[in-house]
Order: C-alpha cells, then sequence, then structure tokens
C-alpha cells in the first residue's frame, strides 16, 4: 500500500487530536535538529509512542475496543482470558506465588483471570500489574474496582519491575510488538539502516545511513547466508531491544513461567525473501496501515515478533522455551470448546461460538498469534502446549 493511499483511507482528525499530533511532530523535530538531521526509526518510534506527555501509550487516548484503534484478544472476548487462567492455575499449582501482568489494557484480562482463578480454587498471592500509560492505569483500576473485594484486594500496580524475584506467571499480552525496533533496507547485497529525516515541506521521511555496529552483525546473524540472495530494496525490521527485555524478565523469576502471547514468526518465516516490506504496522481507529509518519500520537506502531530471537534472548537469560504453539491450538488445549458448550443458553453459545472463531480461526488471530512460555525452575508439563509443539521452528 503507498503512503498516499494510506493516509487517504484513514478518518480525520478533529482539532483537538490535530494540536496533539502537531506537538508530538514538534518535540520529535527538536530532537531531529539536535541530533543532526537523522535519527534512527527506533528512536522515532520510542518517541511516538512513549514521550512523556505526548506519545501514544503516555497520553491520554482511547486505544483499546470498538471505540478505539485495535482489539486485543482480552478485549474480544472472555473466553481468552478464562483459558489462560487454567494455564496459570497449573503453574501456580507447582509454583505458588503470583502473577505479574505486562502491559495490561484496560484491565479486562486482569479480571478475568482473577475470576476463572478463584473459580478453580487458586488464586494468587498477588496480582501485579506494570503499566507505562497513564489512561490505561486508570481503566484498569475502574475495572478492577468493580470486582468484588477478595479479588481487588489482591491487584497492585507497579512503577517498574519488582525488585525481587516472583515466583508464579508473568504474562505479556502484545507487549513484545510494542517494544521499539530498527529497520534496515538492503543495497547491493550490504545492509543500510532506515532512520528518519524531515522532507523539504517538514514532514518526516524515510532516510538511509551506514548500519551502527549492533544493527549491521544483528543483521549478519538473522540473515547469514541469505543476505545475498534478497533482491535489492527488500526491508524488514530488528529488535534490539528484545534480549534486554528478556534478560530483565528472566531477573524477575524466581520459578515459574514467562508467558509471551503476540503476532509473530519463526525467523526463517519472518526474513522469507517473499515478506520483501517487513511487517511494520500501525494502528488507527480499528485501521491497520503502514505509514508511521502520520497520526503521531494517536496511533499505535508495531512491529511483529522474531520469536527465534525470543528464544535465543531466553536461552542467554538462563531460562528454557518450554512451549511455543499457535493461538489456535494453545487456546483449544486449554479447553476452548468446553468453555463455549458449557453456556447457560443458546444465545450465549452462539455469542461465544463466534468469539472463539475470531481466537483460532487462522484467517483471524489463529495462525498470526503465538503463545510461547519461557521457564525457570519450572519441568511439569504446560496444557496448553499438549496440542502443538513448534519449537522445532524456532
Amino acid at each position: 500500500m503507498s503512503v498516499s493511499a494510506a493516509r487517504s483511507m484513514l478518518a480525520a482528525l478533529g482539532p483537538d487530536e490535530r494540536r496533539h499530533s502537531e506537538a508530538v511532530a514538534a518535540h520529535i523535530r527538536a530532537e531531529l535538529a539536535a541530533a543532526g538531521g537523522w535519527l534512527s526509526f527506533e528512536r522515532f518510534m520510542e518517541l511516538a509512542l512513549y514521550a512523556p506527555g505526548l506519545g501514544y501509550y503516555s497520553a491520554g487516548s482511547v486505544k483499546l475496543g470498538p471505540g478505539g484503534d485495535f482489539v486485543t484478544a482480552p478485549e474480544m472476548s472472555e473466553l481468552f482470558g478464562r483459558c489462560l487462567a487454567r494455564q496459570c492455575a497449573g503453574v501456580l499449582r507447582e509454583t505458588g506465588g503470583g502473577i505479574l501482568e505486562l502491559g495490561a489494557g484496560s484491565g479486562a484480562l486482569a479480571a478475568t483471570v482473577l475470576a476463572a482463578l478463584e473459580s478453580e480454587g487458586r488464586l494468587p498471592d498477588r496480582y501485579a500489574i506494570l503499566e507505562v500509560s497513564a489512561d490505561l492505569a486508570a481503566r484498569q483500576r475502574a475495572r478492577i474496582a468493580a470486582l468484588a473485594p477478595r479479588l481487588r484486594e489482591r491487584v497492585v500496580w507497579l512503577e517498574r519491575l519488582p525488585p525481587a524475584p516472583l515466583r508464579g506467571v508473568i504474562l505479556a499480552n502484545e507487549v513484545a510488538d510494542a517494544l521499539p525496533c530498527r529497520r534496515f533496507t538492503l543495497r547491493g547485497g550490504s545492509v543500510r539502516e532506515l532512520g528518519v529525516r524531515l522532507a523539504p515541506d517538514g514532514s518526516f521521511q524515510d532516510a538511509e545511513a551506514e548500519p551502527e555496529r549492533a544493527l549491521a552483525a544483528g543483521c549478519a546473524a538473522v540473515l547469514g547466508g541469505a543476505l545475498r540472495a534478497l533482491a535489492d530494496g527488500y526491508t524488514s525490521e530488528l529488535n534490539l531491544r528484545l534480549a534486554p527485555w528478556i534478560r530483565a524478565l528472566g531477573e524477575c523469576l524466581e520459578r515459574g513461567v514467562l508467558l509471551l502471547t503476540d503476532y509473530g514468526l519463526p525467523r526463517a518465516h519472518y526474513y522469507h525473501p517473499q515478506r520483501s516490506s517487513g511487517t511494520l504496522r500501525c494502528h488507527f481507529r480499528q485501521r491497520a496501515h503502514e505509514d508511521p509518519f502520520v497520526n503521531l500520537g494517536l496511533q499505535d506502531i508495531t512491529a511483529w515478533v522474531d520469536f527465534t530471537r525470543v528464544a535465543e534472548a531466553a536461552h542467554e537469560a538462563g531460562l528454557e522455551v518450554a512451549g511455543f504453539a499457535t493461538q489456535a491450538a494453545f487456546l483449544l488445549a486449554l479447553g476452548l470448546e468446553q468453555e463455549v458448550a458449557a453456556a447457560a443458553d443458546i444465545v450465549t453459545r452462539s455469542r461465544l461460538a463466534g468469539e472463539a472463531r475470531r481466537l483460532v480461526m487462522p484467517e483471524e488471530m489463529g495462525e498470526a498469534f503465538k503463545a510461547m512460555a519461557l521457564a525457570r525452575g519450572y519441568d511439569a508439563p504446560l496444557a496448553g502446549f499438549a496440542l502443538q509443539d513448534l519449537r522445532r521452528l524456532l
């Protein structure tokens, strides 16, 4: 899709939205000027998403649900949280302890998991939420406040990762895709970094530069001998923040499981020759497009997850890759069909069946989204990976 086509299909901004987006753009232009006129895409993405008081996740805007920019699995259906709770219950039976959720959205997943764990008699000692978005944290607090006292009293909010390692489960649903990433393109069999500069009209545009050493080394590692076989102009992403992120999470885990659910691919599929324009996606008012330079501070910017890189980072952090499967296989192994069948009436059953199809059908979320379990000091079976084991593809 061309940039002009992406822009023409998006809803127009209101006056307040336009002012906010212009303020974000001015902030990025100031940093561009201070940096000599060029920024890495990683830094541009970081500012667009996380600049204090301005970035998409730092300023107030409706992000999730029908009135927001995208819908996550927990927002789409409680079925996701109920199935995930069964996996959490299995881990907590072995480890005791609590749950830490990263980026808890509207609080829908936390509310569903807590209610389901109570029904299983396996409530965590504590349900901690680490959230960087102030407006989302406010929505979470309102959602959790509606729970019964015995559930809401277990929930706490953190400003940073806990200093003491925990036992139990760490949940990260659609978090890794929002880590700022580098972009690169190939010219004559060599790697060029894709950064950002100003066009003559003051708008933002792609700009090539010599890659920094870390990016060049990373591209050589992930592309290997395929580098010269890829077409000129081949463009993709490399996330240099994944390994430090996994290492930090691993340091938080004394015993238990880190469970990641996100859209992504094993490396051989991620960097396939036919995926020549990468996986960068933006989300604005329920529309996905590929132009990160519009609606700054008002749209999400993401890239798919290289799960092979996650597995490598886990190994370096002393974690074991204990499971890897599609979201469809993961949810079906955790009793998705039984949850639908147990509905109290035919109307509810029909609604849940429709939600289940969106969660598991290949053309919806079932194949693009994956589940990965990273474990420390935990060797009990993980029920969510009983139907499928894709670790051979990593």
